[in-house]
């Protein structure tokens, strides 16, 4: 079927709906994004398909990634009038059990994350909620009700873990393209700009530039122009283009189709990482879907409007996430940055109008156009609008991914959504914007996440990569490990990014080591102004964010590692030792029977004695005590 209007689409539309919510089957819906497959969904998944083949009344379906990652795998189960159910860690020995009993209405409370009060997404409003009548389990929460989901607000991810990504109709029937089928009929390409501008919408991928300022300049230029899909997401620990890909490849499509409608090009490429295999699978099926709909190809709807769609996987290259350098790489050159005096919205991939936004970013656009650019602008702070996902990982409870409003406190999302700091530990710092961004200490855990607060304490939002350290981390040393990565990642191409990158990470090196200099802290200051000043790309410019901010809010520990020659985290293998506290030592033999050197000595219920030439501090011992009586000195 060739999608001609907004009836074709409702028709689709309606007939799935109907297949979904059918009254007398379920659905099981496993998470299998790469998250769920690591935890082992695909076993289950592989298991519940042998055992329920379609048509007998249970549909087995795949979905994106819901967010609680630290809870995979996760399966939703709904339909045949009961609650609908999300359960959690359903491994492949609890894969069946858990949907015989969901049919026969004997529900495992403890394999249960939450009941489901309303499946509808953002833009169902005129569905039916199939959930009308249904009476609730008493004892289980409803999702929104468990703190880690409490405060999210979800747009970009608003289908991610609900849908099959495999399946456009399954999108469709939760309103997907119909943003861009009433704009090919009804909206004019300046009306488009006129409601992304309005909306305030930023683009996601780090800079924050205004989306609707850029559209408007690449429309406003002459000749053929390029929309392109920036998916080549490096920072460690940072994964929320992946899901979205993974989840929902389809509001992708969408966003970047009416961005091409709006600024006038007639040709799209997604620059997504070799290291992303499920995300480029399913984008490969989203687009021959969308073709066969008559949804991407040659004079889409009857309209004289044409749009193509291509796939580039990149090497990996971290630099690649920069525009002009990501255009480079697409064009076949080595990626490296250029002067940035010429954009790219005039002259970018080919020497042509170019315009580039993230994943994230096109994933807001079909919910914008539907909802109003007022709508969206009524959501997050003065100058940062709307929400923005993070990947909330490192030493907290609950990690995943949040999608929250702007605005929103620190201190909110890492202990309210992420359940705070293990083993009841103390919190340090948390950092944002990956490699590039800043280390923000306990006493400003209450700044409000927007573009301009983090930027007054010399972090940055970045991508969304949001990284929680505890009182066991070296500040030094995560300084020192996150310039190492950029120092690895920098195309070499300009002098202080290069060389003074290299610079600061010696000097770095030799702190940890035991070898700093009183000197060595304001060198690296004098350093980091210079990179940061005269570096050519946003590599270079914002290399030195970690290092200057973990020495302003934890100068001392530079000044306790240089004069003291002491790591008071006890990370710097040359800067510290264990010993046992005998008054604390209740003699259990553990930390010696997980000693890997049999460094440990003593009898049973009597202190022990750590061999410090035997040691070699891989910290076994330190973790596995129960009394706190192995001590860092």
């Amino acid at each position: 079927m060739q999608v001609r209007s907004v009836k074709d689409l409702e028709k689709i539309r309606q007939d799935y709906s109907k297949k979904l919510y059918h009254p007398g089957g379920i659905k099981v819906n496993i998470g299998m994004a790469s998250c769920g497959i690591a935890a082992g969904a695909k076993a289950s998944f592989e298991k519940a398909l042998r055992e329920f083949p379609w048509g007998n009344g249970t549909q087995i379906s795949q979905t994106g990634c819901l967010g609680f990652c630290q809870e995979e795998p996760l399966v939703e189960i709904f339909g045949n009038g009961k609650p609908r159910l999300i359960y959690r860690h359903l491994v492949e020995n609890k894969i069946l059990d858990a949907i015989q009993g969901y049919i026969q209405g004997d529900f495992n409370k403890k394999w249960i994350l939450a009941q489901v009060r309303d499946p509808r997404s953002l833009l169902e409003d005129n569905i039916e909620n199939p959930l009308v009548g249904v009476k609730p389990i008493e004892g289980i929460p409803f999702l929104e009700d468990i703190p880690f989901y409490s405060k999210q607000a979800k747009i970009a991810l608003r289908n991610c873990g609900y849908i099959d990504p495999d399946s456009i109709e399954e999108y469709i029937a939760k309103g997907g393209y119909l943003a861009f089928i009433r704009s090919l009929s009804q909206i004019k390409p300046v009306e488009i700009i006129k409601i992304i501008t309005e909306s305030g919408l930023r683009g996601r991928g780090g800079a924050g530039f205004p989306t609707g300022t850029k559209w408007k300049t690449c429309a406003g230029c002459h000749g053929e122009k390029y929309v392109i899909c920036n998916a080549d997401e490096g920072d460690p620990g940072a994964y929320m283009d992946r899901s979205i890909l993974e989840g929902d490849p389809h509001s992708v499509l969408e966003g970047m189709l009416i961005a091409a409608l709006a600024i006038g090009s007639n040709q799209g490429f997604i620059y997504v990482r070799h290291e992303y295999p499920l995300a480029v699978k399913r984008l490969v099926a989203a687009i021959k879907q969308a073709e066969d709909y008559g949804l991407i190809g040659q004079n889409i709807a009857g309209s004289d409007f044409s749009f193509h769609v291509k796939i580039s996987t990149g090497a990996g290259a971290f630099v690649c996430g920069e525009s002009t350098a990501l255009m480079a790489s697409l064009e076949g050159k080595v990626g490296r940055p250029r002067a940035k005096y010429v954009h790219t919205v005039e002259k970018g991939f080919r020497d042509k109008p170019s315009n580039l936004n993230n994943v994230e970013t096109y994933a807001n656009v079909p919910v914008i156009l539907l909802k109003g650019g007022q709508w969206y602008a009524n959501i997050g702070t003065e100058h940062s609008k709307g929400t923005k996902v993070f990947s909330l990982v490192g030493k907290v409870k609950n990690t995943g991914l949040v999608e929250v409003p702007m605005g929103i406190p620190l201190r909110e999302i890492v202990f309210d959504m992420g359940g705070g700091i293990p083993k009841k530990k103390k919190f340090k710092a948390v950092q944002t914007g990956g490699p590039s961004g800043g280390c923000i200490p306990e006493q400003f855990l209450d700044t409000p996440v927007d573009y301009q607060k983090l930027a007054e304490l010399g972090a940055i939002m970045g991508s969304g990569g949001m990284i929680v350290m505890d009182q066991d981390t070296c500040m030094v040393n995560i300084a020192r490990y996150f310039l190492d990565f950029l120092k690895n990642e920098s195309c070499g191409q300009c002098t202080p990014c290069r060389e003074g990158i290299t610079q600061m990470s010696e000097i770095l090196a030799d702190i940890c080591e035991g070898n700093g200099r009183e000197e060595d802290i304001k060198l690296l200051e004098e350093l980091a102004t210079m990179i940061k000043r005269f570096s050519l790309c946003g590599l270079g410019k914002t290399a030195p964010n970690s290092v200057l901010t973990t020495i302003l809010y934890f100068r001392d520990e530079y000044e306790t590692h240089i004069r003291d020659k002491k790591c008071p985290a006890g990370v710097c293998k040359a800067l510290f030792h264990y010993e046992v506290d005998e008054e604390l030592c209740n003699g259990c033999h553990l930390c010696a029977l997980k000693c890997p050197h049999e460094a440990i000595t003593g009898e049973k219920k009597k202190p022990h004695h750590i061999d410090q030439d035997k040691c070699v501090k891989c910290s076994i011992c330190y973790n596995a005590c129960k009394f706190d009586a192995v001590l860092i000195r």
